[in-house]
């Protein structure tokens, strides 16, 4: 999918304050017992055909104004992930500002994690 310019660009800006896991660094983390709470932030309809197992959904539209209701813990440990990194980049950067200390963007997303036949739920 080619991204508008502005769009990267703000993306980008959000890369900068947001720590990112690549799909085998998760698998290690999640292996290792490592507490934190996936959640996937693309739109309901990505959600419906298929998602990470364990995760819940906050779609980056709703996710600043739901997150405080469903973990109000902002010392939790969040994973987010979007369709290739770029939406849960955004999520993660805007979590911060709202005083979640421990936000960390999957990169790749779900097409990385499909894309190495990983298990998924619908």
């Amino acid at each position: 999918m080619s991204h508008a310019p502005g769009f990267l660009a703000i993306v980008n800006d959000a890369k900068t304050r947001v720590r990112e896991i690549d799909i085998p660094g998760y698998l290690e983390m999640q292996a290792a017992g490592t507490p934190h709470i996936l959640i996937d932030t693309r739109e309901q309809s990505e959600w419906a055909a298929g998602h990470i197992p364990s995760a819940i959904h906050l779609s980056k539209g709703v996710i600043e104004r739901d997150i405080e209701a469903r973990i109000p813990d902002h010392n939790t440990t969040l994973v987010l992930y979007c369709g290739g990194g770029f939406r849960s980049a955004l999520a993660a950067d805007n979590l911060q500002k709202m005083g979640y200390t421990h936000c960390i963007s999957m990169d790749g997303g779900w097409k990385g994690w499909t894309g190495r036949a990983l298990p998924v739920e619908k």
